[in-house]
């Protein structure tokens, strides 16, 4: 399944407009990587805890939405875009969204 930001598929055209598509994941970091976090917090610099969980979570959520869109019929995305918020002050919700589309190469 082809994914991009753009608006068009450069080589392709767009032969039908499926909808919206999205995947969401929400995440917790558990009491052991939340105390490695606050304990690097003080040092400062990158929390790797808390980046890797972040980067987990956006692959997760764009296999969502790749899941989404192919039950859809599409076999693309295209404006795909991810938002991120937090939920309790310890969670973070993901969101991979997009426009499923199908497209064909252009002769």
């Amino acid at each position: 399944m082809l994914v991009v930001t753009t608006e068009n598929i450069p080589g392709h055209r767009v032969l039908e407009v499926k909808g919206q598509c999205f995947g969401v994941v929400v995440r917790s970091r558990g009491l052991g990587g939340n105390i490695a976090a606050s304990l690097r917090s003080i040092i400062g610099g990158e929390i790797k805890e808390y980046t890797q969980m972040l980067e987990q979570a956006r692959r997760h959520a764009l296999d969502r939405m790749v899941e989404n869109a192919a039950v859809m019929g599409a076999n693309a995305v295209v404006m795909m875009r991810f938002d991120s918020s937090e939920i309790a002050e310890y969670m973070s919700e993901i969101v991979a969204y997009g426009t499923a589309v199908y497209v064909q190469p252009a002769v």
